[in-house]
């Protein structure tokens, strides 16, 4: 590895392990200060370098993902009260959420929860339970073909599986942060192999797993962050962008599929929330993924068996 790789390496893996922590506990508060005695840097330093490699500032970034999960609940939770939301997202009073909220989605907490909420996604169009058209926002969306004012919502589930609800174990992963759009995550699994295969953890049967931290129906695709995880049943010494990561046990909706083709991987997740809308369960604080089975003789990866796992508690 050259000395540019190596440092662009050590750098990516600084400014994760903020990323990480701000997500973990974005209902604290938490100072520059802090946030770069995790990076290392100085405060002065680490503010113009985060914000260089993110893109936004870390308070932006910090409110932003206050804001997004709080937007979050407001749609699994309806029966929890918009202000106990605000604080249990780290707002320190009603009127700082009521501002922040109103100018990230254009629109009061309280209208938000009334509007009808994206439940399925088709050719990157949000639809309602009705099979409206939506943005991410909540408000209607126009398309280009006026005909296609709605849409049959049969067509938007379209994979027959059984989804049992289940107890998940936990489980110990190596990984890497990918952000953006879905379909580039490959080439985080290739690093993360190239990684692996040298320290001998994908001898016998090892298994990979996605995990998604935001809602793509909430978060902008670009900020969308997912890891992608080896499970390991050992202690690994990670390095550079390698990170460790627990994924948690609990109560989950798990869905089976085997499908051909990756954009098919949209009509198994519209499944998954079509089924939770009418299962009486709803969302439970945790993280949703992808458990991947392997597949003989399918070098080229065109071929997925996987389950979609969702943590669920009780209506």
């Amino acid at each position: 590895m050259s000395i540019q790789q190596s440092s662009r390496t050590e750098y990516i893996s600084r400014i994760n392990k903020v990323i990480h922590y701000i997500y973990e506990h974005y209902n604290e508060q938490v100072t520059l200060n802090a946030l770069a005695g995790i990076a290392h840097f100085s405060p002065f330093h680490f503010h113009r370098i985060f914000t260089t490699m993110v893109g936004e500032t870390p308070a932006n970034f910090a409110l932003r993902v206050r804001t997004e999960r709080a937007a979050q609940q407001l749609k699994d939770l309806p029966r929890k009260t918009i202000s106990d939301i605000a604080f249990d997202c780290g707002f320190s009073s009603m009127a700082l959420f009521a501002r922040t909220f109103k100018k990230h989605f254009g629109m009061s907490a309280t209208t938000y929860r009334k509007q009808e909420q994206p439940i399925v996604v088709k050719n990157g169009v949000y639809y309602s339970k009705t099979g409206q058209p939506l943005s991410k926002n909540s408000k209607s969306y126009v398309l280009d073909n006026h005909d296609l004012c709605t849409v049959n919502f049969k067509q938007l589930m379209i994979m027959d599986t059984k989804v049992v609800v289940k107890e998940m174990p936990e489980m110990q992963v190596v990984s890497i942060l990918h952000t953006g759009d879905f379909y580039l995550i490959h080439k985080s699994y290739e690093r993360l192999m190239q990684f692996a295969g040298p320290r001998g953890l994908l001898k016998g049967d090892y298994h990979t797993v996605t995990v998604y931290h935001d809602d793509p129906s909430v978060t902008a695709i670009e900020k969308v962050r997912q890891s992608a995880c080896l499970v390991v049943n050992e202690d690994v010494k990670v390095e550079g962008e390698i990170n460790k990561m627990t994924i948690p046990r609990g109560k989950f909706a798990v869905g089976h599929f085997d499908i051909d083709k990756t954009e098919l991987f949209e009509e198994a997740w519209n499944t998954m929330c079509v089924w939770l809308t009418e299962s009486g369960y709803e969302p439970a604080e945790g993280l949703s993924y992808e458990y991947y089975y392997d597949v003989e003789g399918d070098e080229c990866h065109h071929h997925f068996v996987f389950d979609i796992c969702i943590p669920v508690k009780a209506l």
